[in-house]
């Protein structure tokens, strides 16, 4: 592992835009970059992942146009840095919530690996907090779980959008943030989009695990109240940074979440490439090309940066565009 490479990690994903009222004008921030490492997921037909993948089976295509990269590597079993982030806003305090956060952060301490870190943050209307620094005891989050009191308004695009720095998220190679919440908001000053702008910087994976039974079918175009979940604006959080959105309210609904997760985590590649610092620093789309055997590709949406190097005519592969998913 190149780890060099991790601390001048800096690149950015977009969130699909939500249904929108307002036409204010999101928040851009424009970040130049030294390297940029992109982790994906690679799925089979039934959506097993897929493990065996050569450098020679994946190209690289930003903006279209396929990029020479000097990192590929991948990881089957490595232990993985949680960043377990908390809503303890008011809402959670309704309709069983936050007994199924507690049931879905001891889910994910019950399926832990040798190696593995978490580090426990709570948002509320205003802040992030860091409740229990990164530690592999997982007996610690669990007490500070406990402590817990949800209270006042739910500013969930505000909190999301002060997400921890890259460089804070734990030591090992392979990351996820692990959202527990609602998905409610009542009391932001960020508009959806101006969100999807202030989450362009972070660079890993969002796990949702939203406290609802999965037995419950919403009524689509139903007014979210206190008492249930924002599913699709998780989901939307979820899937646009490579990550997935999972319901439950027992243990053993979260069981079969953290093991999905963990298939993804723990059966991860790496490629990346330093951009030239030629051009623009702007927004630059991500694309894979690989073996037909894969049929769904996780990776995140894009970065910001210069022009990356690019192959020549005679380096171009033939392969299948894979965007992600």
């Amino acid at each position: 592992m190149k780890q060099a490479f991790l601390s001048a990690l800096a690149v950015a994903f977009t969130i699909p835009l939500l249904a929108q009222t307002s036409a204010e004008p999101p928040v851009s921030d424009s970040v130049s970059v030294n390297y940029v490492m992109i982790p994906f997921t690679a799925l089979g037909p039934k959506g097993a992942p897929i493990t065996d993948l050569r450098e020679r089976d994946v190209t690289l295509l930003i903006d279209g146009r396929p990029v020479a990269v000097d990192l590929f590597e991948k990881s089957l079993n490595a232990p993985v840095s949680f960043s377990i982030l908390l809503d303890g806003s008011g809402s959670m305090a309704l309709a069983g919530k936050l007994p199924a956060a507690r049931a879905a952060v001891q889910a994910l301490i019950d399926n832990r690996k040798k190696g593995d870190e978490y580090a426990l943050f709570m948002f509320d209307d205003r802040e992030v907090h860091e409740l229990v620094p990164f530690t592999q005891d997982g007996s610690k989050i669990l007490v500070g779980l406990e402590a817990v009191k949800p209270w006042g308004k739910t500013a969930f695009f505000d909190a999301l959008a002060k997400l921890p720095q890259r460089d804070e998220l734990g030591k090992n190679p392979s990351r996820a943030i692990i959202l527990v919440s609602d998905g409610i908001d009542n009391n932001s000053r960020l508009t959806r989009l101006q969100l999807a702008a202030k989450l362009e910087g972070v660079t890993i994976p969002i796990y949702a695990l939203a406290p609802r039974d999965p037995q419950i079918t919403r009524v689509k175009g139903r007014k979210v109240t206190q008492e249930l979940s924002d599913e699709e604006v998780l989901a939307e959080v979820a899937s646009s940074t490579g990550g997935k959105m999972f319901l439950g309210t027992k243990p053993q609904h979260f069981q079969s979440a953290i093991k999905s997760l963990n298939g993804d985590l723990r059966a991860q590649y790496l490629i990346g490439f330093p951009p030239t610092g030629r051009g623009a620093v702007r927004y630059r789309r991500i694309t894979l090309k690989t073996a037909d055997r894969v049929r769904t590709v996780r990776v995140r949406a894009g970065y910001n940066g210069t022009e990356p190097p690019t192959l020549s005519a005679t380096q171009k592969p033939k392969r299948n565009t894979k965007k992600g998913s």
